[in-house]
C-alpha cells in the first residue's frame, strides 16, 4: 500500500504543476473583456464565474501541465525541482493530468455559449500545439510567443466579451484585444531569459537564443510598446482622449522601467515582470473601460 501511494502525486504537487500564479493574466484579460462589453453583470454572475474558471485554473492550468510534461527533459537541466523532473509527479501522471484537465475544460466551457466555447477550444488546441510534438510551437520563439500572447490576452478578452454579449464581440474590442496579444509576445520573451543555457542544449530556438540576450530584450520592449501606441491612437480617434492619455502615461512609465531593464536583461527580467508588466495590465483595464464608454455612446 505504501508503494502504491508513493506512485501517486500529492495534491500539492499537482497544484504546483498547474501553476496558479500563471492563472492571473488570462483571468485579468477575461475581466477586461467583461468590462469592455459594456453589458451590466446582472444575472450573468454564473457565466462570469464559469468564464473565470475556464480561463484560469482550467485552460491555463492545462497549458502548464502539457508544457511541463513535454518539457520535462529541459526542466531537468534548467529547473530540476519542478514536480515532474523531481519525481514528485511520477511516471506518466503528468500526461494523464494534462489530458484529464483538457476534458474538464471542454466540459465546463460548454456553459459559455458558442463563441465562448469556441475560444476555449482554440486555446486548448494552442496549448497542446505549443508544447507537444510534432508541432511544438515553442521550438521557435516567434511562433511560440505568438501563441502564448494570444492565449494569455486575446482569447480570454474575446471570451469575456462574448459571454457577456452572447454574440461575437464588437470589432473594436477584437482589435484592441489583438493589439494587447501582440504586446504579450514581448512579455513572453521575458520568461525565456532564465533558460538560455538549457534551451541551447535542447535545440529550442527562443528569441534570446536566436537573437542574443541584448537584442531579444530590445525587441521585446519594442513589441510591448508599439501596440500600446496603437491603442492610444485608436482611443484618440474614437474620441476618448482621457482614456488615451491614461494609457499613454502608463506607457511612458514603462519606457523608463525598460531603460533600467535593458542594462541587465537576464538579471532584471523578473523585476520588470513585477513593475513594467503591472503598468501594461493596468493599461488593458483602462482600455476596457474606454471601450465600454464607446459602446455606451
Amino acid at each position: 500500500m505504501n508503494s502504491a501511494v508513493a506512485l501517486r502525486p500529492a495534491p500539492l504537487a499537482v497544484l504546483e504543476l498547474l501553476k496558479p500564479i500563471t492563472w492571473f493574466p488570462p483571468m485579468w484579460a477575461l475581466g477586461c473583456g467583461i468590462v469592455s462589453s459594456g453589458v451590466p453583470a446582472g444575472q450573468r454572475w454564473p457565466l462570469i464565474a464559469a468564464g473565470v474558471l475556464v480561463a484560469g485554473p482550467l485552460v491555463c492550468g492545462t497549458s502548464q501541465a502539457v508544457n511541463d510534461w513535454y518539457d520535462r527533459h529541459v526542466d531537468a537541466i534548467n529547473e530540476p525541482d519542478r514536480p515532474i523532473p523531481s519525481g514528485r509527479i511520477p511516471g506518466r501522471w503528468g500526461f494523464h493530468i494534462a489530458v484529464g484537465w483538457t476534458a474538464l475544460s471542454l466540459l465546463i466551457a460548454t456553459s459559455l455559449g458558442t463563441w465562448g466555447f469556441g475560444a476555449a477550444v482554440v486555446g486548448l488546441v494552442l496549448a497542446w500545439a505549443y508544447s507537444a510534438p510534432p508541432i511544438r510551437l515553442k521550438q521557435n520563439g516567434w511562433w511560440g510567443n505568438a501563441a502564448c500572447g494570444l492565449c494569455y490576452e486575446g482569447l480570454p478578452w474575446f471570451t469575456g466579451a462574448a459571454v457577456m454579449s452572447a454574440a461575437s464581440p464588437d470589432w473594436r474590442i477584437v482589435v484592441v484585444a489583438l493589439l494587447y496579444s501582440i504586446g504579450a509576445h514581448g512579455i513572453m520573451t521575458l520568461n525565456d531569459f532564465k533558460s538560455v543555457e538549457g534551451d541551447k542544449r535542447m535545440g529550442i530556438d527562443s528569441l534570446p537564443v536566436l537573437l542574443g540576450v541584448g537584442n531579444a530584450a530590445r525587441f521585446a520592449c519594442l513589441v510591448m510598446a508599439v501596440p500600446q501606441i496603437a491603442v492610444v491612437a485608436l482611443l484618440s480617434i474614437w474620441q476618448r482622449p482621457f482614456y488615451a492619455a491614461a494609457v499613454g502615461a502608463l506607457l511612458v512609465a514603462q519606457c523608463f522601467l525598460m531603460a533600467h531593464f535593458l542594462k541587465s536583461p537576464r538579471e532584471r527580467a523578473p523585476w520588470y515582470n513585477a513593475t513594467g508588466i503591472s503598468c501594461y495590465v493596468v493599461g488593458m483595464l483602462v482600455s476596457a473601460f474606454a471601450l465600454a464608454a464607446i459602446r455606451a455612446g
